[in-house]
């Protein structure tokens, strides 16, 4: 049972650490976008959490390490060839944001129901 607990809340655990990376590699995008030669870089957030996941000791700590940067291709490079979009990169990183809100949100959700059922 406890095991079981320990899972459910180490997956919305990781999840929480993978979008506060992610959070941060899209804002380095934006904070470079005038920068000449910057390449815009992303993960992919479901085969990191997938291989995080499957990487966990049986105590319940899953692994660190980094998530796979690749470069995003662009549109429309700039002449400089800085490859971030703006406007993709804002969407992106509010779409990120509101996940990691609802990531969170669940998290607390799942710990207010096991401190409700621990009290009844």
């Amino acid at each position: 049972m406890i095991d079981r607990i320990g899972q459910s809340l180490s997956v919305q655990g990781e999840a929480l650490k993978l979008r506060s990376l992610r959070q941060q590699t899209l804002a380095a995008n934006l904070v470079n976008a005038e920068t000449p030669g910057y390449r815009a870089s992303d993960f992919d957030f479901a085969a990191t959490l997938q291989a995080r996941l499957r990487a966990a000791t049986p105590g319940g700590a899953a692994a660190q390490a980094q998530p796979a940067l690749f470069e995003r291709t662009s549109f429309q490079p700039g002449l400089d060839g800085n490859t971030v979009d703006a406007d993709v990169e804002r969407a992106r990183f509010a779409d990120n944001a509101l996940r990691y809100e609802a990531a969170l949100r669940a998290l607390n959700g799942q710990i207010k129901t096991l401190l409700a059922a621990i009290q009844a």
